[in-house]
């Protein structure tokens, strides 16, 4: 089943007990093999006292919250109160219940949301493919012939929502985990600023990089959460196409361009010209200087190995080897490295958002390859880590930019998902959000 965007789904729910049976339409759902290992944990008490709560207040006349009784998913890397967050690794057996929720779950629980579970995730969010060792990997829905990877982190939550299973799903994004699964598998995705959103109750990769976000079907059910998140919609004045201007970056996110995505992606600049917007080829040499900025270790690396130091010295191997071999990379940097590393990206954010003045956005591929096969990247670190640095290397700009963006499917029928990416400095989301339903209006074909 699919799920209509939220607007119209509200619409459709005016029965007696029609949240309630969307709920349990939507756990029996959860259980089929098409949705293996996207979850962790189901929460059906959870999600039917939601249900009921908006079946009552219905029948009562009674305004509804905006999310009322409607399925969303949770990254199992959220404080749910009364649960050990588990954060997609078997280190954090026996270790104590949050004694209190998340932020941005508690948020989205005054709004009435029915969370019908905890979705799985690479292990401590540190991996762009979605592949976890410890508890499976869910299957990537768009090609039913051939097990695809969903995509990471928050791979059960792209799955649970390309399924049909929930209306939206909070994930987080520390170098693209919201925006790469969301491309793989047709979604939208949307990275706000990172301080737009709390990450209080957020099980930290990168206390530096990590955004507490979510991805949906369409980009006003994108906004709609994001809304709940912060606390404050952002005020957001639908664009024209005609007139816009969009850098088209000539540094880094074009190289290596799978076939797909290459053709995916010309046809909708084609498109996108032909509506009247201006693509400006930007050289936007800063893009090469990231490597050699977040050196050495990298923020995530180094941030990561604060938080697992005495796990990683002391229970190594009950990592998943390939996180290991990643935040074993920040073991050893100084205090000072690490705030040298933040000095430089101070800089280089100022000289990158110097550069885009007078654009509305930047333009690219979100990720430059469709989703590769499971097995081939379970069966070879080479090609693990081949995939994850392509599928990290352009979203993982916005992240060091501080900025905020957008993915939107941009492949047609019978190809598989590829993401197109629209992206802004830190703080101009509302602006971006125009854009983004301007673009989407087009790629819809309304």
């Amino acid at each position: 089943m699919l799920l209509p965007p939220i607007r119209e789904l509200r619409a459709r729910l005016t029965q007696p007990g029609a949240h309630a049976a969307l709920v349990e339409e939507v756990l029996a759902a959860a259980t089929l093999p098409a949705a293996a290992h996207a979850y962790t944990a189901l929460l059906p008490e959870l999600a039917r006292a939601a249900a009921a709560a908006a079946d009552t207040a219905l029948a009562a006349g009674r305004p509804l919250p905006p999310l009322a009784g409607l399925p969303v998913t949770v990254k199992d890397l959220y404080d749910i109160a009364g649960r050990t967050t588990m954060a997609g690794s078997v280190l954090r057996e026996g270790a104590a219940p949050a004694t209190a929720d998340a932020e941005a779950v508690a948020r989205l629980k005054r709004a009435g949301a029915a969370i019908t579970g905890l979705t799985a995730m690479s292990e401590f969010a540190f991996s762009g493919v979605g592949i976890n060792p410890h508890h499976g990997t869910p299957r990537n829905p768009c090609d039913a012939a051939l097990a695809r990877i969903p995509g990471g982190s928050s791979a059960g939550a792209a799955v649970s929502v390309a399924l049909g299973q929930a209306v939206a799903a909070l994930g987080s994004d520390t170098g693209g985990s919201i925006r790469i699964p969301a491309a793989l598998c047709g979604l939208v995705g949307f990275k706000n600023t990172q301080a737009r959103t709390p990450l209080a109750g957020a099980f930290p990769l990168s206390f530096t990089l990590d955004t507490v976000c979510a991805m949906a079907r369409c980009v006003d059910d994108c906004l709609s959460v994001d809304a709940l998140l912060a606390g404050a919609p952002l005020v957001v004045q639908r664009r024209a196409l005609a007139g816009l201007r969009l850098a088209l970056p000539q540094t880094v996110v074009l190289d290596a361009l799978e076939p797909a995505v290459a053709t995916a992606f010309e046809r909708t600049l084609q498109r996108l010209s032909a509506a009247g917007a201006a693509i400006v080829p930007l050289a936007l040499a800063e893009l090469a200087e990231i490597g050699q900025i977040n050196a050495p270790g990298g923020l995530s690396a180094i941030e990561a190995w604060g938080t697992h130091q005495q796990a990683m010295q002391t229970q190594r191997e009950r990592f998943d080897p390939r996180v290991a071999a990643r935040i074993a990379l920040g073991a050893g940097v100084t205090p000072a490295e690490h705030l040298a590393i933040l000095m430089r990206r101070r800089d280089w954010i100022a000289r990158v958002t110097q550069r885009l003045a007078g654009f509305d956005a930047l333009v690219c591929p979100t990720v430059p390859i469709t989703a590769p096969p499971i097995a081939e990247l379970v069966a070879s670190d080479d090609a693990f880590f081949k995939a994850n640095g392509l599928l990290l290397r352009n979203t993982f700009t916005v992240n060091f930019l501080d900025g905020c963006a957008f993915t939107l499917p941009c492949h047609v029928p019978g190809e598989l998902p590829v993401g197109l990416m629209l992206a802004a400095p830190c703080g101009h989301d509302a602006a971006l959000a125009g854009v983004a339903l301007a673009v989407e209006t087009l790629l819809n074909g309304d």
